[in-house]
């Protein structure tokens, strides 16, 4: 059975760094796409950063989310971490992780519950 299981999300000040991971079980990992969304209260989804199997990254056009924001994978551990530094009160949102062995971003085959961030002013 696949699981996703994101952890890590809390409350922060603004300023303040968060890091997230993503546990994956139940399929191949390493094949597969690997990525990062985030929904913010009001807000549509949006592509926060992605890693081809291979390690090649993909981030966000958005300047506010490419640089702070840096995604990695583990394929030991099965795990895709997102670090999050230098947060503002808008990256308040949902995170979730998703996994596709065909789709870098998107509908993704599988997903995540998602786990809030909340950052404070």
């Amino acid at each position: 059975q696949v699981h996703l299981v994101e952890s890590g999300g809390g409350l922060v000040q603004a300023g303040g760094s968060l890091r997230l991971s993503c546990a994956a079980s139940g399929f191949t990992f390493a094949s597969h796409h690997v990525g990062w969304y985030r929904q913010g209260p009001g807000k549509e989804r949006e592509f926060v950063a992605a890693l081809e199997p291979s390690g090649h990254i993909h981030t966000s056009y958005s300047d506010e989310v490419r640089g702070p924001f840096t995604i990695s994978r583990d394929n030991a551990k099965n795990m895709v971490p997102l670090q999050m530094n230098s947060l503002k009160p808008e990256d308040t949102a949902i995170y979730s992780c998703g996994a596709d062995p065909q789709r870098l971003w998107g509908a993704y085959e599988y997903w995540g519950q998602g786990a809030q961030d909340t950052v404070s002013a």
